[in-house]
């Protein structure tokens, strides 16, 4: 049974920073795996963050996070991470990692109907 595991969430004061990470367990980490981060508010849609491909060459970042945001990950440890920094209180919701199989190790998936695999979510709350 393949599970992704997210933790790290929590209350931070606008302009903080914090790490969240995502363990995946059951399946071979770096066979052909990218991975993702998402968010969700309530009486939104999920929205795309930040995806890494399965060798960790490319990444890719949505406008509303780039530059504050960044996603990596350590296949030696099945883990990914997503530092995020100067954080605005419009980036409280919960947040989810996911994984999707892809062909080739360079690929990044940022469409989240092609992620088969998904956490339980962590909560990030951003007081002003």
């Amino acid at each position: 049974q393949v599970q992704l595991v997210e933790s790290g969430g929590g209350l931070v004061q606008a302009g903080g920073s914090l790490r969240l990470s995502c363990a995946a367990s059951g399946r071979p980490f770096i066979n052909n795996y990218a991975e993702g981060w998402f968010r969700r508010t309530p009486g939104k849609e999920r929205e795309f963050l930040a995806a890494i491909s399965s060798n960790a060459y490319n990444t890719r970042y949505a406008d509303s996070v780039k530059g504050r945001f960044t996603i990596s990950r350590d296949n030696a440890r099945n883990m990914v991470y997503l530092q995020m920094n100067s954080l605005k209180p419009e980036d409280t919701a919960v947040y989810y990692c996911a994984a999707a199989p892809v062909s080739t190790l360079t690929t990044v998936v940022v469409v989240s109907q092609l992620y088969d695999q998904w956490g339980q979510g962590t909560q990030v709350t951003v007081s002003s």
